[in-house]
């Protein structure tokens, strides 16, 4: 039994959810492994119900699961809240009770879709395949704030970038693992000309890139990095970044393949419990509309097959489906081009489930 809590959260995130949902039961019959599936309120609707964005209840119960399923929180209507009262406060809260420091983002372009990337053919070249490791916990995200008022009327406000040497060495080992797995070629970004974190960084990593010899390593600024993304991305395999450059960069790699709408993530720890979530927003302004995009929500599920529960071929299987649905040229708004034949949101999980049965 896969005991699996499922964080639907706000806008879009129910319907993305029902949609990667029903794409898990047909692999769950497929390779015969039983699932239960427990919701719980995270974000702007445990506001709405509990008063908190992260009740108790949901980290007891996402810490005793094999896996958390998540879909999008926030909105524009709980932008007036406190800092800690903020439905974006229920995710930083929840990484943080999992211990889940290392952030997954694969950024791949289908072939069939290089019509809806933002860039020139000639720029991405024959594929786009790159892992951001984005570290989680840490940083900018998680360190000390304040403001205070000033004697000529007006605040100051500061928020603290901060990472042990503990912290960075397991990240990165995170990071030369997985470069591993691929090319082996793994790129540190950073910030090491002005950040004193940065330069932390850059002393620990390249230290531990002394016991992987057959990773090709190398250092790169966060600004050089943003601009070479659009310039030459092929050129990346495995990026490994702090929070904030993780979170930023991750969203800019999206633009490669087409649409935040066909990015997954994987938030891992130590253990297999994992919490498995597309990378993008809530989208307020088209939830109920039947357009949004599964995709990475469906997607997300072949990183828990393959990340929590070790089960290599579905994962395939799921990643498979959704390049045939594509291949038959079956596209949401977000990727809609010429020619294509446009669906929405819960006709493209069906027929991403028909391709896997």
């Amino acid at each position: 039994m896969k005991k699996i809590a499922v964080i639907k959260g706000d806008g879009i995130g129910p319907e993305i959810v029902i949609g990667a949902i029903k794409v898990l039961d047909v692999i769950s019959k497929k390779y015969n492994f039983p699932v239960e599936y427990t919701d719980v309120l995270m974000g702007g609707i445990a506001i709405e119900e509990t008063g908190v964005p992260l009740p108790k209840e949901t980290i007891d119960i996402c810490k005793n699961s094999d896996a958390v399923l998540l879909g999008s929180v926030g909105g524009p209507k709980w932008d007036t809240l406190p800092g800690n009262l903020r439905p974006e406060a229920g995710l930083l809260g929840i990484r943080k009770a999992l211990d889940v420091f290392a952030n997954l983002r694969p950024a791949i372009l289908f072939p069939q879709l290089k019509e809806a990337s933002a860039l020139k053919p000639e720029i991405l070249k024959d594929n786009i395949d790159i892992m951001v490791i984005r570290e989680l916990t840490g940083g900018i995200y998680f360190g000390e704030r304040s403001r205070i008022d000033l004697e000529d009327g007006g605040q100051k406000a500061w928020d603290t970038m901060a990472y042990s040497t503990y912290e960075i060495e397991r990240i990165a080992k995170v990071g030369f693992e997985t470069a591993r797995k691929r090319t082996k070629k793994l790129t540190l970004v950073d910030k090491a000309n002005v950040l004193e974190s940065s330069r932390l960084w850059r002393e620990v990593v390249s230290k531990m890139a002394a016991d992987y010899p057959d990773i090709n390593f190398e250092v790169q600024l966060v600004d050089s990095c943003a601009m070479q993304l659009i310039r030459n991305p092929s050129q990346f395999d495995t990026i490994l970044t702090e929070n904030m450059f993780g979170d930023i960069l991750s969203d800019e790699a999206s633009m490669l393949t087409g649409s935040l709408g066909m990015l997954p993530s994987a938030s891992l720890g130590n253990t297999t419990l994992g919490i498995y979530e597309p990378i993008h927003g809530s989208a307020p302004d088209i939830a109920g509309l039947d357009i949004a995009n599964p995709i990475a929500t469906i997607m997300s599920v072949a990183m828990m097959l393959r990340y929590s529960f070790n089960m290599e071929d579905a994962a395939k299987d799921i990643e498979d489906a959704v390049s045939k649905v594509l291949d038959k040229n079956y596209r949401t708004l977000d990727i809609m081009g010429p020619g294509m034949i446009s669906v929405g949101t819960i006709e493209m999980s069906d027929l991403i489930v028909k391709e896997i049965i």
